[in-house]
C-alpha cells in the first residue's frame, strides 16, 4: 500500500483516485475548497510518497511551486497538459512551446522526481485500458529510474499490461506527448467524446 495525494478532484482527479483506492492505496485527494486550496495542497503532499497532479494544467506550475518543500523527495506524477483553450473549451495551443509543463516542473522542483504519464488518453481510459478496442499506450517521461519503476507499478495496478507501458527516456520526452493533446480536439469533433488513447502501433 502506497500513501498517495491526488492534487485536483475533477474527472481525472476523481477517476484516478477512486481507482488508486480499490486498488489498496491510502489517497487522498485535494480539490478546489475556496479559500483553503493551499492548505489542503501542503496537508495532502506532507502526507504521501506519491503526489499526482491532476490539476488544470494552465495553472499547475504556480500551484504545485508552492509546494516545493512539500514535494521534495516525492515522486510527482503529472498527468495534466499545459494548453491555450479555444473558443469551444478545447485545447488550441500549447502553453509552453518548445517545452512542456513535465520539463517546467522539474525546473522549479529540483529536489521532486517528475515523472509524465497517462496524458495521452481521455481521462476514462487512464483506470480502464483495456476498455479499448485495440491496446492502447501509456508512456512514460522522467529522470529517475527507481520514481519511472514506481509509476509504471501504479499503471500496473490501473489494470495496464507491461507490454503496453513505454519509458521514452528523460523529461524532455515529455514534450512529445503533451503535443499529442493538439489531436485532441480534432478526435472530439470527429468522432464525438468517446474514449480514445494515442498509441504506436508496432
Amino acid at each position: 500500500m502506497t500513501a498517495i495525494a491526488v492534487l485536483g478532484n475533477g474527472r481525472v482527479g476523481g477517476t484516478l483516485a477512486t481507482a488508486l483506492t480499490r486498488a489498496g492505496h491510502e489517497v487522498t485527494v485535494a480539490g478546489r475548497t475556496p479559500g483553503a486550496a493551499a492548505d489542503a495542497d501542503a496537508d495532502a503532499a506532507r502526507m504521501a510518497h506519491i503526489v499526482i497532479n491532476a490539476t488544470p494544467g494552465a495553472g499547475s506550475l504556480d500551484r504545485l511551486t508552492a509546494l516545493r518543500e512539500e514535494l521534495r523527495g516525492k515522486i510527482l506524477v503529472d498527468v495534466s497538459n499545459a494548453t491555450v483553450d479555444g473558443p469551444d473549451g478545447l485545447p488550441a495551443d500549447l502553453l509552453y512551446p518548445g517545452s512542456s509543463l513535465a520539463e517546467q516542473l522539474q525546473e522549479a522542483l529540483p529536489g521532486t522526481r517528475v515523472v509524465k504519464t497517462l496524458n495521452t488518453m481521455l481521462f476514462s481510459v487512464m483506470t480502464a485500458p483495456a476498455s479499448l478496442t485495440r491496446a492502447p499506450d501509456a508512456f512514460l517521461s522522467g529522470e529517475d529510474p527507481q520514481a519511472k519503476q514506481a509509476v509504471r507499478e501504479l499503471l500496473t495496478d490501473l489494470g495496464w499490461r507491461e507490454e503496453w507501458i513505454t519509458d521514452l527516456g528523460g523529461v524532455r520526452t515529455a514534450r512529445a506527448t503533451e503535443a499529442a493533446i493538439l489531436f485532441v480536439p480534432h478526435v472530439i469533433r470527429s468522432s464525438g467524446f468517446a474514449p480514445f488513447a494515442i498509441s504506436v502501433a508496432r
